[in-house]
């Protein structure tokens, strides 16, 4: 396993993060997710990332469950507010003061820790004065309940409007959670340079797509049973935007340059995010143990300049690179 370092901090993380969305406490029962989370450990995965929304609070819970008798020194664990959970009332969501207090209570008791690595904003409330957000993560620092503070999908503008109050108070802003991969780089144009100028790191989602990447959806051919694309309750809206007929031919293209490194093509899709210098860690999940060792081989691989200018020519002028992308709801969804 690699080891990073998270933004300007002196924390390190594995630059592969096992991540519990979508899985724990909805799609896999949870001996299942607790074997995937063992199967992590054993592959030298460090880093356990989660939120209080997966599941309404459940993944948490499980994941806890999974890591109990782990030597917590040895573990980084992060989670994140913003969405509704619990009966999902008028206060049960966003930034406020309010819901950033009671929710990361409510995590650590689910977590069964006294503390997380990394608290992480969600997304951005445009309901919540940002000082208000800010103070409120200072004081859950100060507290001892989270000794770094993070975002995720949040603008290049909106990062530097909260490295700043973070600076004023006395606290370390050190990563965002955006979704990248090799077709959606909307990251590259403006959230990039931002936060190799402020000391933040990518912790990224998505690395292969949901799943696309994989090369398992072929074109014109009926989705795989029991995969995402065909499961309607299970994240299919996430992976729709890819499974237009021109990305699944260009996918199929990328299998003959994986092959020629010795990777499949998922670990060579993990292997391109992390060439990436402003990005951490790769977020993978799983819904089988043997997933993850695929996964964790891509740690440590070093892809030369032909091949990252190959897979350019092969899927760069289908990637999305629109800044204007990187979104948060306009308001609260409770």
């Amino acid at each position: 396993m690699e080891f990073r370092y998270l933004g300007n901090s002196g924390l390190k993380i594995s630059s592969i993060t096992y991540g519990n969305w979508l899985t724990h406490g909805s799609q896999i029962e949870n001996d299942v997710a607790t074997s995937c989370v063992h199967a992590a450990l054993e592959a030298g995965i460090t880093t356990f990332d989660t939120a209080d929304v997966y599941a309404n609070t459940v993944a948490e819970q499980v994941l806890g469950d999974a890591l109990a008798g782990q030597r917590r020194e040895s573990l980084e664990i992060f989670t994140k507010v913003y969405f509704p959970t619990g009966p999902k009332g008028h206060n049960d969501t966003g930034l406020s003061r309010k819901h950033i207090m009671e929710s990361i209570n409510g995590s650590l008791k689910r977590l069964g820790t006294d503390y997380v690595d990394l608290y992480q904003a969600h997304r951005y409330d445009y309901e919540t004065p940002l000082e208000e957000t800010m103070q409120a993560f200072a004081d859950v620092v100060r507290s001892g309940k989270a000794l770094y503070i993070g975002v995720s999908e949040w603008t290049a503008e909106q990062l530097r409007a909260g490295h700043a109050l973070a600076q004023e108070l006395g606290i370390q802003l050190i990563s965002n959670q955006p979704q990248y991969n090799m077709l959606w780089r909307v990251i590259e144009p403006e959230v990039i340079p931002a936060s190799e100028e402020l000391g933040i790191s990518q912790i990224v989602w998505s690395p292969i797509a949901q799943g696309v990447l994989t090369g398992k959806y072929l074109p014109g051919q009926p989705w795989p049973e029991g995969s995402r694309a065909a499961d309607k309750d299970g994240g299919a809206q996430f992976i729709e935007k890819y499974l237009t007929e021109e990305i699944l031919e260009a996918v199929q293209k990328l299998v003959p340059i994986a092959s020629d490194h010795g990777l499949t093509p998922a670990q060579l899709a993990i292997a391109w995010v992390l060439q990436n210098s402003n990005v951490a860690s790769a977020l993978v999940g799983a819904s089988r143990p043997e997933q993850i060792a695929s996964n964790v081989a891509a740690a440590g691989v070093t892809l030369d300049q032909d091949t990252m200018t190959a897979i350019d020519e092969v899927v760069g002028h289908l990637a999305q690179n629109d800044p204007a992308l990187t979104k948060s709801p306009p308001e609260r969804l409770a």
